[in-house]
């Protein structure tokens, strides 16, 4: 009797976002010592994270891939890699194929970035057909205050309201949108490229929690990911600020990694977290 051969896992990888406000190189060390399979780079102030030999340097010596670059779309990183949004794109893809990545994570652009959201959808598809590199636009939220809400994303904060090629899922933001996480999963489909692993409950903050510790049906989507023999990379983005020092920093992200690693190891859907 002939056996299928077991789908491979997806990789899971540690944001370097994750350790702040600890740095770059910091994030290497720790996903070596855990034993994550890579790493997401987030562009940002630290030099060293806009260093593509220092990152190779880094990736070489702890024996750690750069397996995704997260595009420098934040706020505090308006700077990083010119002012202009499309040459942080092209930054961006020329380290993630530089670094041997496969994905660039985008954000939509800010509303006030006007002529960046008008040729936002078009240009994402020009630079997809440049390059194996996938650029996955990854799903945001409305900014609330109190009762108002500000939509501070264009074309939109939702991604599946536009059609791209690549999406990235970040939990943290189904979250903090109150969307349905499972039916955002379904509306990506097969572009489901990419998943910011982590967990919220609701809040207006971002919060980006350990998996297990919010509302959002992270076991549910981990099993989904195994069943479907989803070959893109599953990335720890989680918020240890709070944390006291740096072994609990680290004992939350070696916890974070278990439990993706745990719900992942199935091939049907987990039930429950």
């Amino acid at each position: 009797m002939h056996c299928p051969e077991p789908k491979p896992e997806p990789k899971v990888a540690l944001s370097t976002a994750s350790v702040y406000p600890e740095s770059t190189a910091t994030a290497f060390e720790i996903a070596a010592r855990l034993g994550y399979d890579g790493v997401e780079v987030m562009v940002w102030t630290d030099p060293v994270s806009q260093d593509i030999e220092a990152l190779r340097r880094l990736s070489d010596f702890h024996g750690v891939p750069v397996l995704a670059v997260h595009a420098p779309c934040l706020l505090i990183t308006q700077r990083v890699w010119s002012k202009d949004p499309w040459a942080k794109l092209q930054r961006s893809r020329e380290a993630a194929e530089k670094l041997g990545a496969n994905t660039v994570v985008v954000h939509p652009p800010f509303r006030w970035q006007r002529s960046y959201a008008r040729e936002f959808v078009r240009g994402v598809w020009r630079m997809a057909n440049e390059t194996d590199v996938r650029f996955a636009v990854e799903n945001m939220y409305p900014w609330r205050y109190r009762d108002r809400e500000m939509l501070a994303y264009a074309p939109a904060w939702d991604p599946t309201e536009d059609d791209y090629r690549h999406f990235t899922l970040d939990l943290s933001h189904t979250a903090t949108a109150r969307n349905d996480t499972l039916a955002m999963v379904d509306r990506m489909g097969d572009r489901l490229a990419h998943v910011h692993m982590a967990d919220g409950r609701g809040s207006a903050k971002d919060e980006h929690l350990v998996p297990g510790r919010g509302n959002q049906p992270c076991a549910e989507v981990l099993g989904r990911l195994a069943a479907s023999g989803f070959d893109g990379n599953v990335v720890l983005e989680i918020n240890t600020r709070r944390a006291m020092s740096s072994a609990e920093r680290e004992a939350d992200l070696a916890e974070a990694l278990a439990y993706t690693r745990l719900h992942l190891s199935s091939a049907a859907p987990a039930s429950g977290r």
